[in-house]
């Protein structure tokens, strides 16, 4: 039996929970709290500050920009070195020095150095953190799903707390409020202990030659087309139901819908992997998506189909998020764990997204807002077609091993 085929077994194990269990959900939580506040509401602060909404563009789109380079730097490093909670608490501290600087910032170009600098350090405790994870727990994917939804949970805790604070207090205080929440993520950094790294009897191939495989090329390019389709929401979706008369109370209350479906679904994900399998799951999710981004496009005047366009979060993200990952496994184990996901989080949501949305803001301008979500629906079949094709490529690779 090959080796790929081998990896996929964990995922129907009954295993215990890893000892750093509650260390991990900690680390979640804070990290995507953080980004749940950082995220929605940066954009309002610096628009406070007096900057144009070209500059605040900018600014915004560094957060997706320093996906491209920092995962892979960081996930070199921790690789290299062996010394991921090293490199975890390393990253956290560096950027919540940095982000002091925001209390003091006043022009575009002080935000602009440090906008860099804290997502070039934030942008690979994501994948940094998965990837100890999953090097804890060797490969077993069983309790991956209940410890992850922990990220959802404090984004969505964060984007509504923070929201009535705000509104409180007002949007000067965004930066105590993120600064409180990255020095959470220091703490939860420092519950996290080492482990022993994992010695594998096969030999381990470079990243170059996994990057020349046929099924590697075409596993990423579906990812890359996914999260590009992805760009629409997390660009435009507000602002689309806003045109369309939905006060901010019912966009909020649909994003939370969307993010608490794909809770639901990291809670349940193991009996569902263990039921459907990996490609099954991911080649419904694709198709999912696709259905999902012509219901928002054409179908925005029905709050229902809205509705049910943001339960279908739980295929498009939590469904594809996870079997995502369990692909990776296939290729990316053991010392090539943390590069294994560094790649995933900068060619999906690095290149992925930074592409997405200049695509859409070029749609979304000159051919309506209707077409951002026509086209995303197209990225999302090409997704598809390129997932149906690397399945197909690792058949041949595992029948001619």
């Amino acid at each position: 039996m090959s080796n790929a085929l081998r990896r996929e077994k964990p995922i129907v194990r009954h295993s215990p929970w890893p000892k750093q269990a509650f260390a991990f959900g900690l680390f979640f939580f804070s990290y995507y709290a953080y980004v749940g506040v950082f995220s929605p509401y940066a954009s309002l602060f610096f628009a406070q500050r007096g900057l144009s909404a070209a500059e605040i563009g900018i600014l915004m789109s560094l957060m997706s920009v320093m996906r491209i380079f920092g995962p892979n730097l960081w996930g070199w490093v921790a690789d290299r070195s062996h010394a991921r909670v090293a490199v975890l608490r390393i990253t956290s501290a560096a950027a919540l020095g940095i982000f002091c600087a925001m209390f003091f910032s006043r022009s575009f170009i002080a935000f602009f150095i440090v906008m860099a600098a804290i997502n070039f350090f934030t942008a690979a405790q994501g994948p940094l953190s998965e990837a100890f994870m999953l090097t804890e727990m060797r490969g077993d994917l069983t309790h991956y799903g209940r410890l992850r939804l922990w990220g959802s949970v404090g984004f969505i805790a964060a984007v509504t707390g923070a929201g009535k604070l705000l509104d409180h207090f007002g949007i000067d205080w965004l930066p105590t409020i993120a600064f409180s929440l990255l020095l959470l993520v220091v703490v939860a950094s420092w519950r996290l202990r080492e482990t022993a790294p994992v010695h594998s009897i096969d030999p381990t191939p470079s990243v170059g030659s996994l990057l020349q495989r046929p099924e590697v090329v075409a596993f990423f390019a579906s990812t890359f087309l996914m999260i590009a389709a992805h760009s629409a929401l997390y660009v435009f979706y507000s602002l689309y139901l806003a045109q369309h008369g939905y006060s901010k109370s019912l966009i909020g209350l649909m994003w939370s819908l969307g993010v608490l479906a794909e809770i639901v679904f990291f809670y349940f994900q193991s009996p569902i992997f263990r039921r459907f399998g990996i490609q099954k799951l991911m080649r419904w999710a694709l198709i999912i998506a696709v259905v999902r981004f012509l219901m928002i496009g054409f179908g925005a005047e029905s709050v229902w189909l809205l509705v049910l366009a943001q339960i279908l979060h739980a295929a498009t993200f939590g469904a594809h998020h996870s079997a995502s990952v369990a692909t990776l496994q296939r290729w990316f184990a053991g010392r090539l764990q943390a590069r294994g996901q560094a790649l995933y989080t900068s060619i999906s949501y690095g290149l992925g997204g930074s592409f997405g949305g200049l695509a859409f803001s070029f749609i979304w301008e000159h051919y309506g807002p209707s077409y951002v979500f026509f086209t995303a629906a197209l990225f999302a079949l090409g997704a598809s077609i390129a997932a149906a094709l690397s399945w197909r490529w690792q058949t041949h690779h595992q029948e001619n091993l």
